[in-house]
């Protein structure tokens, strides 16, 4: 088992040092700057120094980015000389070795050791330059880095898998660096699993780094500095990552929190494919956040159920907003789990007990019944429902539940009957929904959706309703949204039924009431800044 949330973090005190050199003491987070001109590494660490969120005294100069490496340098040593309170990683990787620096070993060797004459206090040199190098040749390199107060820190990089990272270590640490940095490729939610435990177990011996890259690997980057890494290294801006699945450092201290997370924080995660641009982690964070709960929401690229269930039971998580198909998928895998969810079939939430154990609730009828409360009386209430999906299943499982009389309408009419009749629902043919006045119209249908070109599932004459209900909430003004505020008639957008469900997720997960008017700040205004 990953010990990250069952032991001690290791006392500073009883880590290896970092070499005493180094100024300032070393941050958690390196900001990796990399450049098509020596100038314009120079103004991006600039802009790294006062960026108003992501703000960094601790940055990697990828020198093998540029054309020609060694030109750089001058302007790094002005840039240094003049910024006393940075550390600064000069890296000039060889490109047979994940880099792009078309060089000799002998060219790379120089380079480093004249950036380190220039005022970089880390240099990094991959683990093949070091194998490479004859005793003589290395001995020389590590004199002029001493000469000058610079530390070694050697690197291994495995761009297409996780395996075998113990050996790799071995093959570092024979060459008695200051620092030991390991970099593997995440296919898996496991495999971060991997380089945590390497982290924790060598950590105790030496400072190290370590490093799952692509989408599946963002645990390792957040939780390793957890599990005693020196550090972890992110991107500059959006769109100037260094390396597969780096994500930028305003993301590592602003959403996720990095410096503040410790021991007893309890991790949670939003589980699917894709998951990337899920809204669930700004929700979420900003929640904990709000309400001083020590706790960080990260989201989980999953390709297959077991592999999330090993990520649960081994980090472990305290808790896991699931997507579909998993909705239906983790049901058989479930201790307990509310009358809702197994009345419906699906479930959406996932708590850790006490005793290791799964439960499962569904708050997405939470999402669609809060809302209309507020407004209406549910009970008696006529309700249309577009759509006879998943979404579709939560809404008229909750609604009739409330004691609405509850319509489903759908261009496959069979899936209508069918859900209907599972819900003590009535179903309804379109010429007949036409015909007919309802208290509320609730779309479950993507139509409408960032990306989806489909038509309105009703015609403009058809929105017989006192109130619609979108569920889509990207974009914010969806056309059916528009379409009723043109005829003058209310409507619930699906923002709201999204913040509604991840505040009841909150209050399963923490035990507290869920701060809503800031979960929906926050998510409102990032769909505005996406546009």
């Amino acid at each position: 088992m990953v010990r990250t949330a069952s032991i001690p973090a290791v006392p500073v005190s009883a880590r290896p040092p970092a070499p005493p050199n180094l100024r300032p003491r070393l941050g958690k987070l390196c900001v990796a700057i990399q450049a098509s001109s020596p100038a314009e590494m120079v103004e991006r660490a600039e802009a790294a120094l006062q960026d108003s969120i992501s703000a960094s005294k601790f940055l990697e100069f990828r020198l093998d980015s540029l054309p020609k490496p060694a030109a750089a340098l001058l302007r790094v040593k002005e840039f240094m000389a003049a910024h006393r309170g940075v550390t600064a990683i000069a890296t000039c990787r060889r490109k047979q070795f994940g880099g792009n620096f078309e060089g000799a070993l002998k060219a790379e060797l120089d380079v480093l050791t004249k950036a380190a004459e220039a005022g970089c206090q880390i240099v990094d040199l991959e683990v093949e330059s070091a194998e490479e190098a004859a005793p003589k040749q290395l001995d020389h390199f590590r004199a002029g880095l001493r000469a000058v107060g610079a530390a070694l820190l050697v690197s291994f990089h495995d761009f297409t898998r996780t395996k075998g990272l113990e050996q790799a270590a071995d093959r570092i640490q024979a060459f008695q660096p200051d620092f030991v940095k390991m970099v593997s490729t995440a296919r898996t939610l496991a495999d971060n699993l991997a380089v945590l435990r390497l982290i924790e177990d060598r950590s105790l011996t030496a400072q190290v780094v370590g490093i799952a890259m692509g989408e599946e690997g963002l645990v390792s980057r957040v939780l390793g500095p957890r599990a005693g890494a020196a550090f972890t290294f992110a991107s500059f801006s959006e769109g100037a990552a260094t390396a597969k699945g780096q994500v930028t450092a305003g993301t590592l201290r602003d959403l996720y929190r990095l410096e503040h997370l410790d021991q007893a924080t309890r991790i949670f995660g939003v589980a699917g494919n894709p998951i990337a641009h899920s809204l669930s982690p700004l929700m979420q964070n900003a929640a904990f956040r709000r309400e001083n709960v020590n706790a960080v929401l990260l989201p989980l690229k999953t390709r297959a159920l077991a592999d999330l269930l090993t990520l649960v039971r081994e980090l472990p998580l305290s808790g896991v907003a699931v997507t579909m198909p998993l909705k239906q998928e983790v049901l058989p895998h479930l201790t307990n789990m509310d009358p809702l969810t197994s009345r419906i079939g699906a479930c959406n939430t996932l708590r850790t007990g006490a005793d290791g154990k799964l439960y499962g609730f569904n708050t997405d009828v939470a999402g669609v019944v809060r809302p209309l409360e507020k407004r209406i009386r549910l009970k008696g209430a006529r309700i249309a429902v577009l759509g006879a999906g998943g979404a579709a299943r939560a809404a008229v499982f909750g609604l009739v539940e409330q004691g609405a009389e509850v319509f489903v309408v759908n261009r496959t009419h069979d899936k209508a009957v069918a859900l209907a009749r599972s819900a003590k629902a009535k179903s309804l043919k379109h010429e007949l929904f036409a015909k007919s006045r309802f208290d509320v119209l609730i779309n479950t249908t993507p139509c409408g959706m960032a990306g989806n070109k489909d038509a309105l599932p009703i015609e403009e004459n058809e929105l017989n309703a006192g109130l619609v209900f979108d569920m889509v909430y990207n974009p914010l003004e969806t056309p059916l949204i528009k379409l009723a505020k043109a005829r003058g008639i209310p409507v619930v957008s699906g923002l709201e039924m999204f913040v509604q469900q991840g505040a009841r997720q909150f209050e399963i997960w923490t035990g507290k009431p869920a701060p809503e008017a800031e979960m929906l700040r926050v998510v409102e205004l990032e769909l505005r800044r996406r546009g």
